[in-house]
């Protein structure tokens, strides 16, 4: 087979056979090798088959290359290039003890203002007598602002898979100063695949100056992958490998405690979240959209965690929760057998503008996903929710089995006709669904013990074998899929259903964002480890990111006593960690006014409002160019209960990793926490006014545990991942 190849790529295989080594490493059937091109600065992998992955870590136009000083000292090797344009400096380092890894980090000192109007991809494999390998599968890249990652194996012969990891923190300079971006830089068409320099236009690089163009961790694999469980589980094992040498920002604590009740304050009291119709309150979608019709689907994303902190709190109740409530039956249409997305009193508002504000028109998940919530409120002992349920349930199992258990996008509720079949043509309608169906499926046979249920969720969630990463079609429902899919492991034993839920994990973490944005606007807001709502989403948003936070603390609780994979729990951990210290800036009293669009696409922005916008977009764009979404509100809501631990009146801790059980007895607390012991997180104490406290802290097997105090009222300590830790704590005089 003949492969296209473009001039840069014939140049490579022609003239990487020929080159010398300048550096070996070999160690314990780890074999790295560099060889210096005129172009380049060759990295080559060999494998045991003779296979070779071939890495491209310096590329000079000018093609005068030249070695000026190697420096290795173990398994670190610094290698001194010069050529026309430029210094460089290449970092490379092997860990071949733990797992067969490789990092090389690679700075540019130009000698003039430099531009990079071409940058070639940086991956290239061979056969063993040096042929462009024909046949890899690529089962992920990068799309838009996701990690610079790109996932492939070698089959054809059977060689392995290949984990690429760019850290696009570390080129925040270039693209600053260049005036570029990160999305869309990891991928390419193979054989010629990898990483490759945003091209810059008029800004160039500055004399003398060094910036950091490439710092790339590759995780080597032998593991035949044979199906799309196992590709996805190989994933995530390796992404797990690559993590700690990613370029990771420090948690910054933000006290929760406060911008809750600055949100219950603002969403109870400001006429922008309210609608009134038919004798009942009901939130917008966004702030001043008085358009739209009210949605059954906004009014329980909010309600549900804000019963949640409300009952954190030890109250019985809320005023604004029997707002809420009492609006909700207005959404049943009797001669349907459902309630409906659009209120029924008001739903010829409806503009006609969009696929799905239109009468009686279904976006296929948005049934699914307020009877899942409904199915909660039931659980809770709302007996008004589970009539809504139960009167809806026949009608959301006769759609399921109408498509067969595969939904389209939009569908007419009377006739079932499909209005949109793809998401994209060929891409299938939401391919997601079935796991979110599931998830209602095992919730009804919980509250009704009819197994009917339970089978309808196995039909259902057959439709997500074979799919591997495009199982992904939005992010919280494909969360909540993977809590089904365990529970059904949990139900059944069988093994399968556990790794489907791995699959759905993988495409939560390949839509993640492991890098940060320090260019524009993104310097007012930390990325790192964010979620996008949608496959090709250009930004992230809020409530989906509070959404799919909420399910992975489930499947941590569901998980106890279950043997999973560790890199689930080192991957869930970290992403808890992260959402508390940076999903504030969705708030936008924490943003700079400039960086706000001024013309939102659906009602208005109140910059003094805590209530979240949608959309943080690329550092390059403004945010909350969708809105300001009323349905977001639930996000501090949702983070208090899961974060903090009131131990007493005068006593909050905030625990950064997801907490799988506590226990505490008088004036001392044991907390059990998941994730890794190679990785660790914060603990916060916020102390209130009234008394002053001793504490002590230390691990289950006695080391003590420094408590650092940040301020009068707030006391910190920093713990690893998968172990217990005991906090106690005495009152004390004040004049002590």
């Amino acid at each position: 087979m003949t492969l296209p190849l473009s001039a840069w790529a014939v140049q490579a295989y022609c003239e990487l056979p020929k080159l010398e080594s300048v550096v070996l490493i070999e160690r314990s059937g780890f074999n790295l090798e560099v060889r210096l091109g005129k172009h380049t600065l060759w990295l080559l992998y060999h494998w045991q088959n003779g296979i070779k992955t071939a890495f491209s870590t310096v590329y000079s136009a000018v093609g005068s290359l030249t070695k000026t000083k190697i420096e290795q000292e173990h398994l670190r090797t610094v290698i001194h290039l010069k050529s026309e344009e430029a210094i460089y400096e290449v970092t490379i380092e092997a860990d071949v003890l733990t797992q067969h890894t490789v990092r090389w980090t690679t700075n540019i000192c130009p000698k003039l203002p430099l531009l990079f109007p071409f940058s070639p991809k940086d991956i290239f494999n061979f056969t063993s007598d040096w042929k462009p390998l024909a046949i890899g599968n690529v089962h992920t890249q990068q799309v838009g602002n996701r990690s610079g990652a790109l996932f492939y194996s070698l089959s054809k012969p059977q060689t392995g898979t290949v984990f690429y990891f760019q850290n696009l923190s570390s080129l925040n300079a270039y693209f600053e100063d260049t005036e570029t971006s990160g999305p869309d830089l990891v991928g390419g068409n193979w054989p010629e695949i990898g990483f490759s320099l945003p091209p810059t236009n008029t800004e160039a690089l500055k004399e003398g100056k060094t910036y950091v163009i490439s710092d790339a961790v590759v995780s080597f694999s032998s593991v035949a992958t044979k199906n799309d469980r196992e590709v996805c589980s190989q994933y995530l094992t390796q992404l797990a490998q690559v993590y700690p040498y990613i370029k990771r920002p420090e948690p910054i604590y933000h006290n929760w405690l406060e911008t809750v009740e600055n949100g219950l304050k603002d969403i109870a009291g400001h006429a922008g979240c309210w609608t009134f119709a038919d004798g009942n309150h009901y939130l917008n979608a966004y702030v001043a959209d008085y358009e739209t019709p009210p949605e059954i689907m906004v009014q329980l994303a909010v309600l549900l965690p804000l019963i949640e902190y409300v009952e954190w709190k030890g109250q019985q109740n809320h005023e604004l929760i029997e707002r809420l409530k009492a609006g909700l039956p207005a959404f049943y249409k009797k001669d349907m057998g459902t309630v409906v997305r659009w209120l029924p009193k008001l739903e010829k508002q409806l503009d006609h503008s969009e696929e799905q504000k239109k009468p009686n028109v279904m976006d296929s998940w948005y049934l699914y996903h307020p009877l899942m919530n409904l199915a909660r409120l039931s659980q809770k002992g709302d007996d008004d929710a589970k009539k809504l349920l139960m009167d809806s349930i026949d009608y959301a199992i006769n759609v399921a089995r109408n498509f067969n258990y595969e939904w389209p996008v939009f569908y007419d509720m009377e006739t079932l006709k499909v209005i949109k079949a793809e998401t994209a043509e060929g891409e299938g309608g939401e391919l997601d669904v079935p796991g979110s169906y599931a998830d209602l499926m095992l919730k009804m046979w919980q509250l009704t013990n009819e197994r009917k249920y339970l089978t309808e969720a196995k039909r259902s969630v057959k439709k997500l074998e074979g799919l591997g990463f495009s199982a992904f079609y939005q992010a919280n429902n494909t969360a909540y899929g993977a809590v089904a899919l365990l529970k059904l492991f949990k139900a059944t034993g069988d093994k399968k259903y556990l790794e489907m839920s791995y699959v759905n994990l993988a495409g939560i973490f390949n839509n993640c964002q492991l890098w940060e944005m320090e260019y524009g606007n993104g310097k007012n807001y930390n990325s790192f480890f964010s979620v996008f709502p949608l496959k090709d989403a250009p930004y992230t948003a809020a409530y989906e990111e509070q959404e799919v936070y909420a399910a992975l603390n489930e499947y941590v609780l569901e998980a106890q006593g279950v043997e999973i994979l560790p890199a689930v729990k080192l991957l869930i951990a970290e992403f808890i960690k992260y959402i508390p210290s940076r999903i504030h800036a969705y708030y936008p009293p924490m943003l700079p006014q400039d960086m706000l669009s001024p013309e939102p696409k659906t009602g208005e922005i109140d910059p003094k409002l805590w209530i979240a916008i949608e959309d943080l977009q690329d550092g390059r764009a403004p945010s909350g160019q969708v809105g300001q979404e009323v349905y977001g509100a639930g996000v501090a809501f949702g983070i208090v209960p899961r974060q903090y631990v009131r131990l007493h009146p005068d006593i909050c801790v905030f625990i950064g990793y997801p907490l799988e059980k506590y226990h505490q007895k008088g004036q001392s607390a044991a907390f059990r926490i998941i994730g890794s012991e190679h990785l660790s997180f914060d603990v916060v104490i916020e102390l209130g006014k009234a008394d002053v406290f001793e504490f002590t802290a230390s691990t289950e097997d006695g080391n003590t545990i420094e408590i650092q105090s940040l301020n009068i009222k707030r006391l910190s300590l920093r713990v690893n991942g998968n172990q217990a830790f005991n906090l106690k704590w005495r009152k004390v005089s004040r004049n002590n």
